[in-house]
Protein backbone atom coordinates (compact mmCIF):
# COMPACT_ATOMS: atom_id res chain seq x y z
CA UNK A 1 0.00 0.00 0.00
CA UNK A 2 1.85 3.33 -1.61
CA UNK A 3 0.87 6.62 0.45
CA UNK A 4 2.65 10.09 0.39
CA UNK A 5 3.86 8.65 3.77
CA UNK A 6 5.29 5.33 3.06
CA UNK A 7 6.92 7.32 0.10
CA UNK A 8 8.25 10.07 2.38
CA UNK A 9 9.69 7.53 5.11
CA UNK A 10 10.48 5.01 2.72
CA UNK A 11 8.51 2.02 4.26
CA UNK A 12 6.17 -0.48 3.16
CA UNK A 13 3.01 0.10 5.38
CA UNK A 14 1.52 3.00 6.28
CA UNK A 15 2.04 2.24 10.18
CA UNK A 16 4.21 4.49 12.26
CA UNK A 17 4.90 3.14 15.94
CA UNK A 18 4.61 6.47 18.07
CA UNK A 19 6.91 7.10 20.78
CA UNK A 20 6.25 5.76 24.08
CA UNK A 21 7.71 6.48 27.27
CA UNK A 22 9.84 3.27 28.20
CA UNK A 23 8.48 1.45 25.76
CA UNK A 24 10.61 2.71 22.83
CA UNK A 25 13.64 1.02 23.09
CA UNK A 26 15.56 -0.67 19.70
CA UNK A 27 13.52 -4.31 20.49
CA UNK A 28 10.46 -2.28 19.51
CA UNK A 29 11.44 0.14 16.85
CA UNK A 30 13.56 -2.50 15.19
CA UNK A 31 10.84 -5.35 15.51
CA UNK A 32 8.27 -2.54 14.10
CA UNK A 33 10.74 -1.49 10.93
CA UNK A 34 11.43 -5.16 10.49
CA UNK A 35 7.72 -5.96 9.84
CA UNK A 36 7.11 -3.01 7.09
CA UNK A 37 6.09 0.12 9.62
CA UNK A 38 8.05 3.04 10.94
CA UNK A 39 9.38 1.92 14.16
CA UNK A 40 10.50 4.63 16.58
CA UNK A 41 13.07 5.05 19.55
CA UNK A 42 11.83 7.06 22.41
CA UNK A 43 14.80 10.04 22.94
CA UNK A 44 14.01 10.66 26.47
CA UNK A 45 13.66 7.80 27.62
CA UNK A 46 17.59 7.28 27.17
CA UNK A 47 18.12 10.21 29.48
CA UNK A 48 21.18 10.89 28.09
CA UNK A 49 22.21 11.23 24.58
CA UNK A 50 25.21 9.24 24.86
CA UNK A 51 22.69 6.52 25.88
CA UNK A 52 20.40 7.22 22.73
CA UNK A 53 23.43 7.23 20.70
CA UNK A 54 23.90 3.62 22.32
CA UNK A 55 20.42 2.80 21.66
CA UNK A 56 20.49 3.56 17.98
CA UNK A 57 23.62 1.98 17.15
CA UNK A 58 21.76 -0.96 18.76
CA UNK A 59 18.74 -0.80 16.49
CA UNK A 60 20.85 -0.49 13.64
CA UNK A 61 22.39 -3.80 14.22
CA UNK A 62 18.64 -4.91 14.85
CA UNK A 63 17.33 -3.78 11.18
CA UNK A 64 18.50 -2.19 7.84
CA UNK A 65 14.73 -0.92 7.74
CA UNK A 66 14.35 2.74 8.11
CA UNK A 67 13.47 3.72 11.81
CA UNK A 68 13.04 7.19 13.84
CA UNK A 69 13.55 8.63 17.29
CA UNK A 70 10.98 11.00 19.29
CA UNK A 71 12.16 13.71 20.69
CA UNK A 72 9.42 15.77 23.25
CA UNK A 73 9.84 19.05 24.20
CA UNK A 74 9.22 19.67 28.03
CA UNK A 75 8.48 23.21 29.72
CA UNK A 76 11.17 22.17 32.30
CA UNK A 77 13.25 24.52 34.66
CA UNK A 78 16.52 22.06 34.06
CA UNK A 79 15.61 20.95 30.64
CA UNK A 80 16.99 17.81 29.15
CA UNK A 81 20.33 18.36 26.59
CA UNK A 82 18.13 18.67 23.84
CA UNK A 83 21.15 19.86 21.28
CA UNK A 84 22.92 16.60 22.68
CA UNK A 85 19.81 14.85 21.53
CA UNK A 86 19.81 16.29 18.70
CA UNK A 87 23.74 15.49 17.74
CA UNK A 88 23.58 11.91 18.34
CA UNK A 89 20.33 11.58 16.08
CA UNK A 90 22.45 13.16 13.67
CA UNK A 91 25.52 11.35 14.01
CA UNK A 92 23.59 8.31 14.26
CA UNK A 93 22.65 9.00 10.44
CA UNK A 94 18.33 8.54 11.50
CA UNK A 95 16.46 10.32 9.30
CA UNK A 96 12.88 10.16 10.97
CA UNK A 97 12.21 12.49 13.95
CA UNK A 98 8.62 12.68 15.38
CA UNK A 99 8.36 15.53 17.24
CA UNK A 100 6.24 16.83 20.67
CA UNK A 101 5.21 18.64 23.55
CA UNK A 102 6.69 22.17 22.72
CA UNK A 103 6.62 24.05 19.45
CA UNK A 104 10.53 22.48 17.76
CA UNK A 105 10.94 25.01 15.84
CA UNK A 106 13.79 25.99 17.32
CA UNK A 107 15.71 22.95 16.28
CA UNK A 108 14.06 22.10 12.78
CA UNK A 109 16.90 24.02 11.19
CA UNK A 110 19.62 21.66 12.61
CA UNK A 111 17.64 18.54 11.59
CA UNK A 112 16.48 20.02 8.40
CA UNK A 113 20.07 20.78 7.82
CA UNK A 114 20.50 17.27 7.99
CA UNK A 115 18.31 15.75 5.38
CA UNK A 116 16.02 14.68 8.60
CA UNK A 117 12.23 14.56 7.94
CA UNK A 118 10.34 15.83 10.89
CA UNK A 119 6.71 15.07 11.60
CA UNK A 120 5.14 16.61 14.70
CA UNK A 121 1.94 14.99 16.97
CA UNK A 122 -0.63 17.69 16.68
CA UNK A 123 -4.11 17.52 19.50
CA UNK A 124 -5.62 20.20 17.12
CA UNK A 125 -5.97 21.65 13.62
CA UNK A 126 -4.27 25.17 14.56
CA UNK A 127 -1.48 23.01 16.00
CA UNK A 128 -1.27 21.04 12.51
CA UNK A 129 -1.47 24.19 10.77
CA UNK A 130 1.67 26.32 12.98
CA UNK A 131 3.99 22.70 12.55
CA UNK A 132 3.36 22.87 8.60
CA UNK A 133 4.02 26.90 8.79
CA UNK A 134 7.62 26.31 10.63
CA UNK A 135 8.46 23.53 7.66
CA UNK A 136 7.26 20.13 9.39
CA UNK A 137 7.50 17.66 6.55
CA UNK A 138 4.09 15.96 8.40
CA UNK A 139 1.85 15.41 11.18
CA UNK A 140 0.62 13.07 13.88
CA UNK A 141 -3.19 14.03 14.50
CA UNK A 142 -4.09 13.05 17.81
CA UNK A 143 -7.79 12.53 19.00
CA UNK A 144 -9.18 12.79 22.08
CA UNK A 145 -9.13 8.72 22.29
CA UNK A 146 -5.21 9.12 22.46
CA UNK A 147 -3.42 7.63 24.98
CA UNK A 148 -0.62 10.07 26.91
CA UNK A 149 -1.84 14.23 26.24
CA UNK A 150 -5.15 14.54 24.03
CA UNK A 151 -4.68 17.92 24.53
CA UNK A 152 -7.71 20.60 26.07
CA UNK A 153 -9.80 21.02 22.91
CA UNK A 154 -11.77 17.06 23.48
CA UNK A 155 -12.12 16.45 19.83
CA UNK A 156 -12.48 13.00 18.11
CA UNK A 157 -10.93 11.53 15.47
CA UNK A 158 -14.22 11.43 13.74
CA UNK A 159 -14.30 15.54 13.40
CA UNK A 160 -10.59 15.97 13.83
CA UNK A 161 -9.33 14.12 10.58
CA UNK A 162 -11.20 15.58 8.27
CA UNK A 163 -10.87 19.18 9.65
CA UNK A 164 -7.14 18.03 9.24
CA UNK A 165 -7.70 17.44 5.79
CA UNK A 166 -9.53 19.83 4.47
CA UNK A 167 -7.08 22.21 6.04
CA UNK A 168 -3.28 20.87 5.58
CA UNK A 169 -0.95 20.54 2.74
CA UNK A 170 1.53 18.03 4.06
CA UNK A 171 0.14 14.49 4.60
CA UNK A 172 -0.97 13.41 8.80
CA UNK A 173 -1.79 10.14 10.01
CA UNK A 174 -4.44 9.39 12.33
CA UNK A 175 -3.40 8.91 16.15
CA UNK A 176 -5.31 7.81 19.06
CA UNK A 177 -7.73 4.65 18.52
CA UNK A 178 -5.48 2.77 15.87
CA UNK A 179 -5.97 -1.20 16.39
CA UNK A 180 -6.96 -3.07 13.28
CA UNK A 181 -7.19 -2.62 9.29
CA UNK A 182 -10.19 -1.32 10.01
CA UNK A 183 -8.48 1.59 12.04
CA UNK A 184 -6.48 2.22 8.63
CA UNK A 185 -9.44 2.51 6.28
CA UNK A 186 -11.20 4.64 8.40
CA UNK A 187 -8.01 7.00 8.48
CA UNK A 188 -7.01 7.00 4.95
CA UNK A 189 -10.97 7.29 3.92
CA UNK A 190 -10.82 10.65 6.13
CA UNK A 191 -8.15 11.92 4.68
CA UNK A 192 -5.12 10.38 6.34
CA UNK A 193 -1.54 8.74 4.64
CA UNK A 194 -1.42 6.23 7.48
CA UNK A 195 -2.11 5.52 11.06
CA UNK A 196 -0.13 5.78 14.43
CA UNK A 197 0.19 3.42 17.14
CA UNK A 198 0.83 3.45 20.27
CA UNK A 199 -1.10 1.15 23.22
CA UNK A 200 -1.48 -1.43 19.96
CA UNK A 201 1.94 -1.86 19.77
CA UNK A 202 2.85 -2.58 23.77
CA UNK A 203 0.82 -5.82 23.43
CA UNK A 204 3.18 -7.41 21.60
CA UNK A 205 5.40 -10.24 21.93
CA UNK A 206 8.18 -8.31 21.11
CA UNK A 207 7.50 -5.00 23.15
CA UNK A 208 9.88 -4.73 25.85
CA UNK A 209 7.63 -4.28 28.59
CA UNK A 210 6.72 -6.48 31.91
CA UNK A 211 4.22 -9.19 31.06
CA UNK A 212 1.77 -7.57 33.84
CA UNK A 213 1.63 -4.75 31.75
CA UNK A 214 0.44 -6.69 28.72
CA UNK A 215 -2.12 -8.82 30.42
CA UNK A 216 -3.49 -5.04 31.85
CA UNK A 217 -3.93 -3.93 28.16
CA UNK A 218 -5.46 -7.26 27.14
CA UNK A 219 -8.06 -7.35 30.17
CA UNK A 220 -9.01 -3.73 30.14
CA UNK A 221 -12.12 -2.48 28.25
CA UNK A 222 -12.71 1.12 26.41
CA UNK A 223 -14.04 1.88 29.93
CA UNK A 224 -10.91 1.44 31.67
CA UNK A 225 -9.00 4.70 30.78
CA UNK A 226 -8.90 8.06 32.97
CA UNK A 227 -8.20 11.65 32.49
CA UNK A 228 -6.12 13.31 34.84
CA UNK A 229 -4.55 16.13 35.37
CA UNK A 230 -7.22 18.23 33.91
CA UNK A 231 -7.23 21.35 36.28
CA UNK A 232 -3.01 21.45 35.72
CA UNK A 233 -4.17 21.90 31.73
CA UNK A 234 -1.60 19.16 31.21
CA UNK A 235 -4.65 16.48 30.83
CA UNK A 236 -3.51 12.84 30.22
CA UNK A 237 -5.37 9.51 29.10
CA UNK A 238 -4.13 6.81 31.59
CA UNK A 239 -5.37 3.54 32.93
CA UNK A 240 -7.45 3.03 35.57
CA UNK A 241 -5.45 1.61 38.42
CA UNK A 242 -5.33 2.67 42.50
CA UNK A 243 -3.29 5.29 42.23
CA UNK A 244 -5.56 6.86 39.55
CA UNK A 245 -8.17 6.73 41.61
CA UNK A 246 -6.35 8.42 44.52
CA UNK A 247 -5.13 10.98 42.32
CA UNK A 248 -8.42 11.73 40.92
CA UNK A 249 -9.33 11.86 44.67
CA UNK A 250 -6.85 14.12 45.33
CA UNK A 251 -8.37 16.90 42.01
CA UNK A 252 -11.57 16.30 43.40
CA UNK A 253 -10.57 17.45 47.12
CA UNK A 254 -8.39 20.14 45.86
CA UNK A 255 -9.97 21.44 43.02
CA UNK A 256 -8.54 24.60 41.30
CA UNK A 257 -5.89 25.19 44.27
CA UNK A 258 -4.21 21.63 43.03
CA UNK A 259 -0.51 21.68 42.37
CA UNK A 260 1.65 19.33 40.35
CA UNK A 261 3.49 18.49 44.12
CA UNK A 262 0.20 17.40 45.38
CA UNK A 263 0.35 14.11 42.67
CA UNK A 264 4.14 13.82 42.68
CA UNK A 265 3.56 10.76 44.08
CA UNK A 266 1.16 9.21 41.76
CA UNK A 267 2.81 10.73 38.48
CA UNK A 268 6.63 11.14 38.95
CA UNK A 269 9.25 8.50 38.18
CA UNK A 270 6.60 5.79 38.18
CA UNK A 271 7.28 4.12 34.34
CA UNK A 272 10.32 2.74 35.11
CA UNK A 273 8.30 0.26 37.75
CA UNK A 274 5.66 -0.36 36.10
CA UNK A 275 6.99 -1.22 32.74
CA UNK A 276 9.71 -3.10 33.98
CA UNK A 277 9.48 -4.58 37.24
CA UNK A 278 5.59 -4.78 36.58
CA UNK A 279 3.94 -2.86 39.41
CA UNK A 280 0.19 -2.01 37.78
CA UNK A 281 -0.91 0.25 40.82
CA UNK A 282 2.90 2.33 41.09
CA UNK A 283 1.38 5.55 39.01
CA UNK A 284 -0.37 6.92 36.56
CA UNK A 285 0.72 5.30 32.98
CA UNK A 286 -0.93 6.61 29.30
CA UNK A 287 -3.16 4.22 27.46
CA UNK A 288 -6.22 5.11 25.16
CA UNK A 289 -9.16 3.86 24.49
CA UNK A 290 -7.88 1.91 22.12
CA UNK A 291 -7.94 -0.64 25.01
CA UNK A 292 -10.89 -1.59 24.18
CA UNK A 293 -9.62 -3.50 21.06
CA UNK A 294 -6.63 -5.53 22.57
CA UNK A 295 -7.68 -8.80 22.55
CA UNK A 296 -4.33 -10.81 21.72
CA UNK A 297 -0.62 -10.27 22.37
CA UNK A 298 0.81 -10.86 18.55
CA UNK A 299 4.25 -10.72 17.56
CA UNK A 300 4.36 -7.40 15.80
CA UNK A 301 4.56 -9.08 12.35
CA UNK A 302 1.66 -11.14 13.15
CA UNK A 303 -0.05 -7.82 13.88
CA UNK A 304 1.17 -5.38 11.23
CA UNK A 305 0.47 -8.11 8.64
CA UNK A 306 -2.88 -8.79 10.10
CA UNK A 307 -3.77 -5.52 9.84
CA UNK A 308 -2.68 -4.85 6.22
CA UNK A 309 -4.34 -7.93 5.34
CA UNK A 310 -7.75 -6.56 6.69
CA UNK A 311 -7.73 -3.34 5.30
CA UNK A 312 -6.98 -4.81 2.19
CA UNK A 313 -9.32 -6.90 1.98
CA UNK A 314 -12.69 -4.21 3.47
CA UNK A 315 -10.95 -2.00 0.46
CA UNK A 316 -11.22 -5.04 -2.36
CA UNK A 317 -14.44 -6.69 -0.94
CA UNK A 318 -16.43 -4.86 1.53
CA UNK A 319 -16.05 -1.30 -0.10
CA UNK A 320 -15.92 -2.07 -3.81
CA UNK A 321 -19.49 -3.94 -3.11
CA UNK A 322 -21.34 -0.73 -2.56
CA UNK A 323 -19.17 0.61 -5.55
CA UNK A 324 -20.72 -1.65 -7.92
Amino acid sequence: MKTRITEMFGIEHPIIQGGMHFVGFAEMAAAVSNAGGLGIITGLTQGTPANLAKEIARCRQMTSKPFGVNLTFLPSVTPPDYPGFIKAIIDGGVKIVETAGNNPQKWLPALKDAGIKVIHKCTSVRHSLKAESIGCDAVSVDGFECGGHPGEDDVPNFILLPRAADELKIPFVASGGMADGRSLVAALAMGAEGMNMGTRFIATKEAPVHENVKKALVAASELDTRLVMRPLRNTERVLKNAAVDRLLAKEKELGSNLKFEDIFGEVAGVYPRIMKEGEMDAGAWSCGMVAGLIYDIPTVKELVDRIMAQAEDIIQKRLAKFAA
